[in-house]
């Protein structure tokens, strides 16, 4: 835990993290872009029940001797005189923002490795397993993935030198930013469509949760949409119209998805052999 102006960075991303989500979840009951196909209360005791896991996780890495944290990862860079950043020394807003967008970029690429690669894939399996799409999917990865998901961003942080405040605001924007493009939320066509030419929208997003493989195969992004836009891997809008398209995976169409054993099993279990 690392301490900024009296405030440790844990307590400022607690509270930016229930800040947004109370927002997104009050929005998504006043303006739904689509009918929850599982009643809430069926699925968010799993979702939250993970992201109270995968925080566990992240705790206990930052716990041990080696900083495995990201902010603290910053920190040690810092300290250690690492990274490109650390030898510039341009101006700390130029830094920053150099920081921000490259740790987004550093996340597009996961994202895309996890799609790719079978052994990842495995993993963010149980985040497209969940049926609907709501601000909790936005919490909704493997432990275990999201503990590689740390070591690549503490290997990136190392190698880029971003300081320690530059990679908390990423962080905090990162949480912010996936509760909102993943929320069920109705945005204005106009204010939808002026706002994905930078960032990531709840309707952009949604293409990258449909059962069909050529739509979950695009639209990578959580913050910026420039990834998808430069990369050919961009979706406008879902074949069935987002009222009609399917949420999740073809092979778990069922309440499974809804419960945390089976969630949490998915990784591990034989292909042929799921249910």
């Amino acid at each position: 835990m690392q301490v900024f102006d009296g405030y440790s960075d844990t307590a400022v991303r607690l509270w930016a993290f229930a800040a947004v989500f109370i927002v997104m979840a009050l929005l998504e009951l006043a303006m739904p872009r689509r009918r929850l196909t599982r009643p809430r209360v069926e699925r968010w005791p799993t979702n939250l029940a993970i992201i109270a896991l995968d925080s566990l996780v992240v705790r206990l890495m930052g716990g041990l001797a080696v900083p495995l944290a990201a902010v603290a990862a910053a920190i040690y860079a810092h300290g250690a005189g690492w990274g490109l950043l650390n030898w510039l020394h341009w101006p700390v807003w130029l830094e920053s923002l150099i920081a921000i967008v490259s740790l987004d970029f550093a996340i597009w690429l996961q994202h895309l490795a996890s799609h790719k690669l079978p052994v990842f894939w495995r993993l963010h399996q149980m985040h497209h397993a969940d049926v609907d799409i709501d601000v909790t999917t936005a919490i909704r990865f493997h432990p275990i993935e999201i503990a590689l998901s740390m070591l690549w961003k503490i290997l990136w942080v190392l190698g880029l030198g971003a300081s320690a405040g530059a990679v908390l605001v990423f962080e905090i924007i990162l949480t912010a930013m996936a509760m909102f493009n993943h929320g069920n939320v109705a945005l204005p066509s106009w204010l939808d469509s002026t706002m994905r030419r930078l960032l990531v929208t709840p309707d952009m997003h949604r293409v990258h949760h449909s059962v069909l493989a050529h739509e979950h195969n695009s639209n990578y992004g959580f913050n910026l949409s420039v990834w998808d836009r430069m990369f050919a891997t961009y979706t406008e809008a879902p074949e069935q119209g987002h009222a009609g398209m399917t949420i999740g995976l073809n092979e778990f169409q069922s309440d499974a998805p809804t419960r945390l054993l089976w969630s949490l099993s998915v990784p591990f279990k034989p292909m042929s052999k799921r249910d």
